[in-house]
């Protein structure tokens, strides 16, 4: 089988998400303090309103605002201080015309008030007066009840990745327990006779597997569980019994390597026999990364990613990745963007996505996007990267000088 004739990276994608369509890994439930960047599996809402009561938000005096209209320090509004609250505890007081409450910052608004006025703009000529020189608005230095999450207010979508201000809203509402997805098992397979291991001394002719780690280390940070199977040779058999074994223990599998069309390359002859049916796509019109596989064995997706290391890195960010967002049952993942200025031409070829690999410099109030060139090969180049700028398929370039967005290879 030849990948030569290639379909578009648009048209990949969209192989992909049809072919696991309806996949999505099932849901677990997790504490709070596990739930940090997990996948929410079920729409969670608020079962009470927060705050449970209407609270000021400054120490001072709980009025009607009505009362302190037209007050100033020349003709300040008079009031009897009737009672004070305790933090902490529930007040019963009912407010009545022209009296006030002294109250401290988080303390329950009694009944009858809608106004806290702070104590630099009170005084008090006694132990039951108060003084209020300036005045104050309905709802001012008050939070009211249900102000911040109502009840029935949804917190947090289905598909959603649970983020800091997310544990705190939802330990705000009680939820000692949250519903995630499970975290997909990944198999990774590096295939080569020339891979050794990274705690090996390469000899002539030899290279250390680079690709099982970095790829483990990008699925890992996508919200894996990842297994590294080793490096296979490249003989038929060697890799069907690792696939074999993998699709067993696996929502996904990668296999690094072997996925052009020389005589040593099996991943679309195993794909083929162990799933019963042909490959869905053997080659995408992008750089660098065209030899790429895809296809199912069974209810497996699995995925042949050249070996270049940064080929291999960019497909799985481009292709991989969005299929383990399809099984979290997310829309779509985060992406990190920053605009920067190119500083030099970019030529490409109409009709493939590019994917260059640049160094962002901070020059007066701008980025500024330094592409690095170098082959598929040099792991160098994308360890030197902070970000990729995308060429799409319909552009023959970009021009120095011009704003690219540039995805960020890590979170800023």
């Amino acid at each position: 089988m030849e990948y030569f004739t290639c379909i578009s990276l648009k048209e990949a994608k969209q192989l992909l998400m049809n072919a696991l369509a309806g996949r999505i890994v099932a849901s677990e439930p997790v504490s709070l303090d596990e739930a940090f960047e997990r996948i929410a599996a079920e729409d969670i809402v608020s079962k009470e309103d927060l705050p449970p009561f209407s609270r000021s938000t400054v120490d001072g005096f709980a009025v009607r605002s009505a009362d302190t209209f037209g007050a100033s320090e020349g003709v300040p509004a008079l009031f009897d201080i009737v009672s004070e609250v305790a933090m902490g505890q529930e007040t019963c007081v009912q407010l009545q015309p022209g009296q006030a409450v002294t109250i401290p910052t988080g303390g329950m608004l009694p009944a009858g008030a809608d106004a806290v006025v702070m104590l630099e703009h009170a005084e008090r000529p006694d132990n039951n007066s108060l003084l209020v020189l300036k005045a104050a608005a309905p709802g001012e230095n008050v939070v009211l009840k249900g102000e911040d999450i109502s009840k029935g207010h949804c917190i947090l979508r289905q598909g959603q990745q649970i983020l800091p201000q997310d544990i705190g809203a939802l330990a705000a509402c009680g939820f000692e327990k949250v519903p995630v997805r499970r975290k997909p098992n990944v198999a990774i397979i590096s295939t080569g006779d020339e891979l050794v291991n990274v705690a090996c001394t390469p000899v002539n002719g030899q290279v250390r597997d680079i690709n099982s780690y970095a790829l483990a280390a990008m699925l890992a940070e996508a919200g894996c569980l990842v297994r590294r199977y080793g490096i296979v040779q490249d003989q038929y058999e060697e890799l069907r019994t690792a696939v074999s074994q993998a699709i067993l223990q696996s929502d996904l599998v990668v296999i690094s390597g072997g996925s052009s069309v020389g005589a040593r390359d099996h991943t679309v002859k195993v794909i083929q026999e162990l799933g019963n049916q042909d490959v869905l796509f053997h080659g995408m019109a992008v750089k660098p990364g065209k030899p790429t596989i895809f296809g199912m064995i069974g209810k497996v997706p699995v995925f042949g990613l050249p070996g270049h290391p940064v080929a291999a890195m960019t497909v799985c960010g481009q292709i991989v990745k969005p299929a383990v967002q399809a099984l979290l049952g997310q829309k779509s993942g985060n992406v990190y963007t920053i605009p920067a200025r190119l500083t030099r031409n970019m030529a490409s070829v109409p009709g493939r996505d590019d994917f260059i690999r640049v160094r962002l410099v901070k020059k007066a109030n701008e980025y500024r996007a330094e592409p690095i060139l170098g082959k598929s090969g040099l792991i160098s180049t994308m360890a030197m990267a902070d970000g990729i700028v995308h060429i799409p398929a319909d552009k023959g370039g970009l021009y120095s000088e011009e704003i690219v967005q540039v995805n960020l290879i890590t979170k800023p």
